[in-house]
């Protein structure tokens, strides 16, 4: 079965469009019309339906998209393995984390890998971990620094690690006074917060919406800078993760009673193949997490 074709088809089931698509590959609409009609011919099968200029795929062409990218993901990870067995210690990663993680725990980690190995590329993907767990799933990540409270049964976890979740707040609020709060308190008081879906939100959100309380939102940010400035000048309080207020003179942290954690895991997907370059990271950050 012709690899290119199966691409095409892909490509434009995806994007649902001819001209999109063949914008995109980079070849006419016509030669792109006739691949297809062409992959319908090898297999046998009405694949696509051609309403005016979008493409949608019959019932039977949704069943042959699951293989097909299935297939198309299993010939890319093959032929990473080839070159590798070819090269030396090179290759790249592609690496998602957290904003929070990415800003207070990854630089000297990853300022330490570069050290030891130059050749190997990372590609840093930003993003909340729901997300970040749902493109593992998808092939878009090689690896990303999950929650793994609840592991998924697609993925494997390892290097695993607890991480305390505190209310931060001004040296002048009131709240400061105390030597730890609840989440009833703290949703009293005007806050600044991650955006929805970051998971330095999900228990304000959830505890809120089950009590029925309307909460003072002033500002919704991932900057994390920005959100300790809004802290300082006592536009509101937020949650945080203990570790990143060591440095902070100006903002208090108190932790939550009861007790507010969750536990993260580097997870890659269990049917992906790991590259050379994903499992040297991968034992470099067991190593790390080991010593601290």
């Amino acid at each position: 079965m012709n690899l290119k074709r199966l691409d095409y088809f892909c490509q434009l089931a995806q994007l649902g469009n001819f001209t999109r698509t063949a914008r995109k590959i980079g070849i006419a609409q016509p030669a792109l019309t006739i691949a297809m009609q062409k992959l319908e011919q090898e297999v046998g099968l009405k694949l696509i339906n051609r309403a005016e200029k979008n493409a949608l795929l019959t019932a039977d062409g949704k069943v042959f998209y699951q293989y097909a990218s299935s297939l198309l993901e299993q010939s890319q990870q093959m032929s990473l393995a080839l070159e590798e067995l070819k090269g030396g210690m090179k290759g790249e990663v592609s690496l998602g984390v957290s904003a929070m993680m990415g800003s207070y725990f990854f630089p000297e980690l990853l300022t330490q890998f570069k050290k030891m190995f130059p050749d190997i590329k990372i590609h840093l993907i930003d993003q909340g971990t729901a997300a970040l767990e749902t493109m593992l799933i998808n092939g878009e990540l090689d690896i990303a620094l999950v929650r793994c409270d609840h592991e998924n049964e697609q993925l494997r976890y390892t290097a695993k690690m607890e991480e305390e979740v505190v209310a931060a707040m001004a040296i002048s609020h009131e709240l400061a006074l105390n030597s730890h709060t609840n989440l009833a308190e703290f949703c009293r008081y005007p806050l600044v917060l991650f955006h929805e879906g970051y998971f330095l939100r999900e228990s304000v959100s959830h505890f809120s919406k089950q009590n029925q309380i309307t909460l003072d939102i002033r500002m919704e940010t991932n900057l994390i800078e920005l959100q300790k400035s809004l802290v300082k000048n006592e536009i509101g309080i937020t949650t945080c993760l203990a570790r990143t207020l060591v440095a902070e003179d100006k903002i208090k942290a108190i932790p939550f009673l009861p007790k507010m954690s969750f536990e993260l895991g580097l997870a890659w997907k269990k049917s992906h193949y790991l590259s050379k370059a994903s499992q040297t990271f991968i034992q470099f950050f067991e190593d790390a997490i080991k010593e601290k």
